[in-house]
């Protein structure tokens, strides 16, 4: 139901999925397991899957912890989206990206769920695109010894708000890895 015109098709969207990334985060071997169940799926129903890697200070372009995991290999033919900012929407060709492949539906996994996560689906949303938020796909690292909640929690009140979120035209929601449905 996205306010986009032309735009009926789902992509997977893989967020940050890098080794400096997800180094220590929480449930990570199970989080890129999910991942990797997910671009499986979406490459056999033929659903874009659009790789997003962030570059910053902490990761160099080209350094070890800039890459992606190893766990999940990126087909050459899938775009890459080259970001320095939380949201994945600004300063990057993202849009482009998906309007060629008449994308209106995003499903979102990756890290880091209290920064690039949270900023791209609020980015998406506000866009006009309908998003789901993989709930069993998404991670973030312990920061709470500066003050914030445990993983857990960050992840938790991460889907249980986004289940409520509202906008004319467009729907955001949660599911879980085996609960979607690229054609839905």
């Amino acid at each position: 139901m996205t306010t986009l015109q032309n735009r009926p098709h789902t992509a997977l969207m893989v967020i940050d999925v890098q080794n400096g990334v997800v180094a220590g985060a929480h449930a990570r071997d199970e989080v890129v397991a999910n991942i990797n169940t997910l671009v499986g799926k979406a490459r056999e129903e033929s659903v874009p899957v659009v790789w997003v890697q962030h570059t910053d200070a902490d990761l160099e372009a080209g350094s070890e912890a800039w890459k992606l995991v190893p766990e999940i290999e990126r087909l050459g033919s899938e775009p890459l989206v080259h970001k320095n900012h939380g949201d994945s929407f600004e300063g990057t060709d993202l849009e482009e990206v998906l309007a060629a492949a008449g994308v209106g539906r995003l499903v979102v996994t990756g890290a880091q769920t209290d920064a690039c996560i949270r900023s791209t689906i609020h980015g998406a949303f506000t866009r006009g695109y309908d998003v789901t938020l993989v709930g069993d796909a998404h991670t973030t690292e312990d920061l709470s010894a500066y003050g914030a909640p445990t993983p857990d929690k960050v992840i938790g009140h991460t889907n249980m708000y986004w289940q409520y979120q509202s906008a004319p035209g467009r729907t955001a929601c949660v599911a879980t890895t085996g609960e979607i449905d690229y054609g839905a």
